[in-house]
């Protein structure tokens, strides 16, 4: 049981973005275990059925947490803080959308060897050497255009 434990706080890490939370709340499943609060029945792995335990454990302390702050929180956002949102909030999607934009409009503005050279390879994520061919270039050509190219597009960040 004790092998899985590596394993089990990586898990509550990645869902709850606090390693100290992580760490109580895999030591809440081992100590439910232990009590006989939770039964292995050996219907599934044991690793599975510890799991399964850890994500009911998560969910309870998220509740716990979102009860106790809601209580003193002026607003309903404050029970939300200690768990951030993996996801962009919809205000940096639209920023990520024009910074995108802007640098497409760049790229498009580049002379046509920087252009093709950097569409090809970072844009189309072609290899080196197929890019190369499409080109009829030396692979040190392509890098010098891949540098011109971002040489230029930070240029052109820095301006805008």
């Amino acid at each position: 049981m004790w092998s899985h434990r590596g394993y089990l706080v990586r898990f509550a890490q990645h869902r709850l973005r606090d390693p100290m939370l992580a760490e109580d709340v895999v030591h809440d499943v081992f100590e439910a275990v232990i009590r006989g609060q939770a039964a292995f029945g050996g219907r599934c792995a044991l690793r599975s059925w510890l799991t399964a335990v850890l994500k009911h454990k998560i969910v309870d302390l998220v509740r716990r947490r979102s009860d106790t702050e809601s209580a003193g929180a002026d607003d309903g956002e404050a029970e939300f803080a200690a768990f951030p949102c993996p996801r962009p909030q919809p205000d940096e999607v639209a920023e990520q959308r024009e910074l995108l934009a802007r640098t497409l409009n760049h790229i498009d503005a580049l002379p046509p060897t920087l252009r093709e050279a950097i569409t090809l390879r970072v844009l189309h994520d072609q290899p080196t050497e197929t890019v190369c061919a499409a080109l009829s270039i030396n692979q040190n050509n392509l890098f010098q255009r891949l540098f011109r190219a971002r040489q230029q597009l930070a240029t052109a960040a820095l301006c805008h």
